[in-house]
């Protein structure tokens, strides 16, 4: 279905739908992180892509011009296209020295995971491993990714309420 969802965003040329189709998009990777058994991961996918930037699109659409340049022809340039398939085939590549999923013997499920379960309640004081992982453990980055989020947000805030500026003959007046 994601995939599905993504070629039909290839194949739209309404901003509208568009839009619509990336929330679709975030809802089936929500759904795909909470088979994943990545519950923090979905709710964070749900409330950032399905919930903030569909709304944020929306207000994006009330605010540009209704006209719209319709040319039959896509104008296709091959250096961006090239730059993405390479750089997905980088990471295809890279994705070779991963571990299976799941995999026991995996250095996370060797060293790491086993000090936070033996170590983690008595170190933080936090009863939820996750919590713990999330907010002690990695609490820079934590506190780093919702900086980011933030910042973000606040930008597309005040790009989206800054007033048009009027040129002198647009004002009418003389």
């Amino acid at each position: 279905m994601l995939a599905v969802t993504a070629i039909a965003l290839l194949c739209v040329r309404g901003l509208f739908v568009a839009s619509m189709l990336t929330g679709i998009y975030s809802l089936l990777t929500t759904a795909l992180f909470v088979l994943l058994d990545a519950v923090d991961v979905a709710f964070t996918e749900a409330a950032v892509g399905a919930g903030i930037t569909t709304v944020l699109f929306l207000a994006m659409l009330s605010k540009v011009s209704a006209r719209h340049n319709d040319s039959s022809t896509l104008n296709f340039q091959p250096l961006p296209f090239l730059v993405v398939i390479l750089t997905g085939a980088l990471l295809v590549y890279a994705t070779r020295d991963m571990p299976e999923f799941g995999d026991p013997q995996a250095p996370a499920n060797l060293h790491v995971a086993p000090k936070y379960i033996k170590d983690g309640k008595k170190e933080t004081g936090v009863p939820n491993l996750v919590t713990a992982v999330l907010a002690s453990y990695r609490g820079y980055d934590t506190l780093g990714e919702v900086t980011v989020i933030f910042t973000a947000g606040v930008g597309v805030l005040l790009l989206l309420g800054r007033k048009r500026r009027r040129t002198s003959g647009e004002s009418g007046e003389e």
